[in-house]
C-alpha cells in the first residue's frame, strides 16, 4: 500500500486518515496537524523521510505560482530542507490543474442560478490559487481579490489580473522572507473567526479560495451564496449551512465526509504514480482524467 502524508501547520483537530483505491492502487492518505509548531513539523518530515511515498506541505505553501512565475516562501522551505528521499508537494500542481476546472463545472451545474444573481466572485487570495483565479476571469466573472485584505490586513480590493501580478512582483520578494504566521493563520488561529469585509462577501455571488481565509472573516449570514473552497470538514459544512449558503463546491473529492487539501491529494497522486517526484501539469491532468476527478457540489439550503 502506498502512503501519502500531509504534515500541516494547521490544527490537529482537523486530522484525518483514510484508505482509498486509485487506479487499482491502494493508498493511505493521512493528515497530521502540528498546531503551528514549525519545529514539530520539521521533525516529522525528517522522521518520515524515506518511509512514506509522498509528502504534502499542509497549512502552508512552499511558494506562489503567479502567471508561470514562482515566488518562494523561504520560512516554509526551512521545514523540508532535511528531506532527501520522499518527494514533497504543496498543492501547487493541483491548484493549477484541478482547480482550473472549477468554474466550467459550476457553470454546467448551476449556471442559471449564477446568471440570475450575476457573475461576481470574491476570491480571498487570487495569487495563492492562480488556476482558480484564471478560471473565474476567463469565465467572464467580475472579480474582487482579497490578497491585501487577507494576507496583509490592508483593506484594499484588487480587481484585475494585472493588479495581482503587479502586487506579486513588488511584494513577494519581501513577503516571501517574512515569518509565515504573519501571513496565514496557523494552529488554533485557524479556528478563530472575526467577521470583516462583509460588503465584499455580500456583493459576490461566489466566494472562493482557501478555506481558512474564507472562514476567517466570514459574516454570520450569507444567504444564497456559493462557496468554492477546499479542506472542508463536516463541521465546516455545518457552519456554511447555518450561514445560509446555498451551494458548497470543493475542487477535490469528498472522502468520508471530508474534502482534503490540494497538497494532500497531490501527494496521493505522486504516490500512486511511482515516479518519486513532483509531476508535471500534463501528468497531473492525465491522472485527473483517468481517475475521473471533478469538483464536488453540495446543496446546503
Amino acid at each position: 500500500m502506498k502512503h501519502a502524508v500531509s504534515v500541516s501547520l494547521g490544527s490537529s483537530k482537523r486530522n484525518k486518515a483514510v484508505e482509498i483505491e486509485l487506479l487499482g492502487e491502494k493508498v493511505r492518505i493521512e493528515r497530521i496537524g502540528t498546531d503551528g509548531d514549525m519545529q514539530k513539523a520539521a521533525q516529522l518530515y525528517r522522521e518520515l523521510d524515506g518511509k512514506v511515498d509522498a509528502f504534502g506541505v499542509g497549512g502552508a505553501d512552499l511558494g506562489l505560482m503567479v502567471d508561470k512565475k514562482w515566488y518562494p516562501l523561504y520560512s516554509i522551505y526551512k521545514l523540508v530542507k532535511d528531506v532527501k528521499q520522499t518527494p514533497v508537494v504543496d498543492g501547487e500542481g493541483l491548484k493549477n490543474t484541478l482547480e482550473n476546472r472549477v468554474v466550467p463545472f459550476i457553470e454546467e451545474k448551476i449556471g442559471d442560478y449564477i446568471q440570475a444573481r450575476g457573475r461576481r466572485a470574491f476570491v480571498a487570495a487570487g495569487a495563492d490559487r492562480w488556476g482558480m483565479t484564471k478560471a473565474f476571469l476567463e469565465g467572464g466573472y467580475e472579480c474582487v481579490f482579497g490578497d491585501l485584505m487577507f494576507g496583509l490586513g490592508i483593506p484594499i480590493p484588487l480587481r484585475s489580473e494585472g493588479a495581482l501580478k503587479a502586487l506579486a512582483a513588488v511584494a513577494m520578494p519581501i513577503v516571501g522572507r517574512l515569518p509565515f504566521e504573519w501571513l496565514y493563520p496557523t494552529g488554533e488561529k485557524q479556528e478563530v473567526r472575526v467577521p470583516k469585509y462583509e460588503k465584499y462577501y455580500q456583493w459576490a455571488t461566489v466566494i472562493a479560495g482557501d478555506r481558512h481565509y474564507v472562514v476567517r472573516h466570514m459574516p454570520d449570514r450569507l444567504e444564497g451564496k456559493i462557496v468554492c473552497t477546499n479542506t472542508t470538514t463536516e463541521a465546516d459544512v455545518e457552519l456554511f449551512r447555518q450561514a445560509g449558503i446555498k451551494y458548497l463546491v470543493t475542487a477535490t473529492p469528498v472522502l468520508e465526509g471530508r474534502s482534503f487539501g490540494t497538497n494532500m491529494m497531490e501527494a496521493a497522486l505522486v504516490a500512486i504514480s511511482g515516479k518519486g517526484r513532483k509531476l508535471t501539469y500534463d501528468e497531473y491532468n492525465q491522472l485527473i482524467d483517468q481517475l475521473g476527478f471533478e469538483p464536488q457540489i453540495m446543496e446546503l439550503n
